[in-house]
């Protein structure tokens, strides 16, 4: 058998000597000063005060909580099973970025446009994959647009209809926004 390592008494000293700085640090530790009240009086200094709010950290996770509950109902998700997921997600929109950044730096484009998105979508997405994300990314980039569209001409009638006589006649007329488009 080999023979058991025995503690070095140097390996205790740094310990120690801790220990007695712990102990003195009490002692030489300044009394904290009192806390300044404002001269104007407390009204005042209530307005200026702030509350302290956290710094918010943007998630996926209620997207992909809502996603889960379409496809599955009945099924939950842990904390740290949707930590992976929000990683994944993250990990997936920064080489979207990354390459989409790279096609317009290779056309000596300055702007990242949807054509840029939906090559580097194909480029960074396998086979089957990309298909259904380019699909899905066509479908919502169109819903959009129609959605634009629709606000526009509202906005204009309203702004036609207060030109001629200051009243707002076009919110009697048919919607023109139906399920059946989107």
């Amino acid at each position: 058998m080999a023979p058991k390592a025995e503690k070095k008494p140097a390996e205790k000293k740094p310990a120690e000597e801790k220990k007695t700085v712990a102990e003195k640090a009490p002692a030489e530790k300044k009394p904290k000063a009192g806390k300044k009240l404002p001269k104007d009086g407390g009204a005042a200094a209530a307005d200026k005060k702030k509350k302290r709010t956290k710094k918010s950290v943007e998630t996926y996770k209620i997207y992909i909580f809502k996603v889960l509950k379409q496809v599955h109902p009945d099924i939950g998700i842990s904390s740290k099973a949707m930590g992976i997921m929000n990683s994944f997600i993250n990990d997936i929109f920064e080489k979207l970025a990354q390459e989409a950044s790279r096609l317009a730096r290779y056309n000596k484009k300055p702007t990242i446009t949807s054509r840029e998105i939906q090559t580097a979508v194909r480029l960074v997405l396998p086979g089957e994959l990309a298909k259904h994300a380019v699909s899905e990314g066509t479908k919502a980039a169109v819903k959009c647009f129609i959605l634009l569209l629709i606000w526009m001409t509202m906005s204009k009638k309203a702004k036609d209809a207060e030109d001629d006589d200051g009243s707002k006649e076009w919110q009697d007329e048919e919607p023109y926004l139906s399920s059946s488009i989107l």
